[in-house]
């Protein structure tokens, strides 16, 4: 892979450049004026697939603002992407509603409450400590708690765009 450091409203690469785009935890970061842009940019470099996937709604900034505040308690230094996420409200599931020549599927990931104790966790060397372990050695059970914690309310909402033949 080559590395490019470019505007995500104005990607220089032409029409349909890549088999599929993916945007991970990306429009949390992007000013919401822009973030209809930062779609359109993605979806005109992308030949078939598009998926995006970030943190939507109120509750979900809500249970962030709820981890930064966790931070400024423990006198620890604020991450900078959850500085970031404080600027502005996450993007909400509107953002994908007129798209034509798209088929849209949209589904939930990771439960709010879920995500937020597992946030705090991380603060623990103990649960670090096992996490690897378990990621390492018994990595079926891992997937199997992870499975479970995945209902509403979602922390983060994943679009899968297919370019519609």
């Amino acid at each position: 892979m080559t590395p490019v450091v470019a505007s995500a409203t104005e990607l220089p690469f032409g029409d349909k450049s890549f088999d599929a785009v993916l945007a991970s935890d990306v429009l949390e970061h992007i000013p919401p004026k822009l973030r209809e842009k930062v779609i359109q940019e993605a979806l005109r470099t992308a030949r078939q697939l598009v998926i995006f996937g970030f943190p939507s709604g109120a509750a979900a900034h809500q249970s962030d603002r709820e981890l930064r505040e966790t931070y400024l308690r423990r006198h620890l230094e604020v991450p900078e992407w959850l500085e970031e996420h404080m600027l502005a409200p996450f993007p909400e599931k509107d953002l994908f509603r007129n798209l034509p020549g798209w088929e849209i599927t949209q589904f939930g990931n990771e439960n709010i409450r879920f995500h937020s104790w597992v946030m705090r966790q991380e603060f623990r060397r103990s649960f670090v400590r096992a996490s690897n372990a378990f990621l390492r050695f018994a990595p079926w059970f891992l997937r199997a708690a992870l499975r479970r914690s995945e209902r509403p309310p979602y922390y983060r909402q994943i679009f899968v765009l297919v370019r519609e033949s």
